[in-house]
């Protein structure tokens, strides 16, 4: 069933860390990780539209052999100077308003290409679930538990002073930001300039899922990964 909802996924030329992470072949996938992304996407049956925000000419012709009516994925050509390595995220979050009209917002990235249709609609099952239970917006988390140091070696989650370590199971349970969806309100953008409110509601994610796609290394475990797993 499809909500009152819209996906925003930013693409950009210039990829500094990974060269042309998004269009560049993906195993068997010739549009890449853009294009896995976007079939995921249409994939999601709550997804009221999917907004492909983009820079990149190869970007836009991936979209559009994926959809060449248009009408499914809108494409909207971004402004250079929200496509720079300097622009401030606050920048870019008070230009999605702009261009989204539906009530509520999920940013995403190609670099998560383990979340599938079916993971989105759990998800924006379970914001919507959460919104009527107070809280303003979601975030996807994985479980971190292990020992944590500072830039001084300093235990962050235990005493590293002491001789005796704790068991890794008895460490307190940390949360990791994966990126994989920010999912809140316009409201919320409006109001706090920021992807998540106030009061986010964690969802869990496992490892796999969350695989995100960050350095050249990260690009060429991805594969291995959807070659054994995922790969049809």
């Amino acid at each position: 069933m499809k909500r009152d909802i819209s996906f925003f996924l930013p693409t950009r030329k210039g990829s500094q860390r990974v060269k042309s992470k998004n269009t560049r072949r993906f195993s068997n996938i010739e549009g890449g990780i853009l294009e896995l992304k976007l079939r995921q996407l249409l994939a999601c049956e709550s997804l009221a539209s999917i907004i492909l925000s983009t820079n990149d000419e190869l970007s836009v012709d991936i979209a559009q052999k994926i959809d060449p009516t248009g009408s499914r994925i809108q494409i909207i050509i971004r402004p250079e100077e929200l496509c720079l390595d300097t622009t401030p995220l606050s920048a870019l979050i008070s230009y999605v308003t702009e261009i989204v009209s539906e009530s509520h917002i999920i940013w995403g990235h190609t670099t998560t290409p383990f979340i599938d249709g079916k993971e989105y609609d759990m998800a924006i099952y379970d914001y919507f679930e959460r919104i009527e239970l107070g809280y303003d917006s979601l975030i996807t988390v994985s479980a971190l538990q292990n020992f944590i140091l500072d830039g001084n070696a300093r235990g962050v989650n235990y005493d590293s002073s002491q001789k005796q370590w704790p068991r890794t199971q008895d460490l307190p349970l940390l949360y990791e930001i994966n990126h994989a969806m920010f999912i809140t309100s316009r409201e919320v953008y409006t109001n706090y300039r920021n992807r998540i409110g106030t009061k986010p509601y964690l969802f869990l994610q496992d490892k796999i899922k969350s695989f995100d796609i960050d350095w050249e290394d990260d690009f060429i475990i991805a594969e291995a990964i959807y070659d054994k797993l995922f790969k049809i």
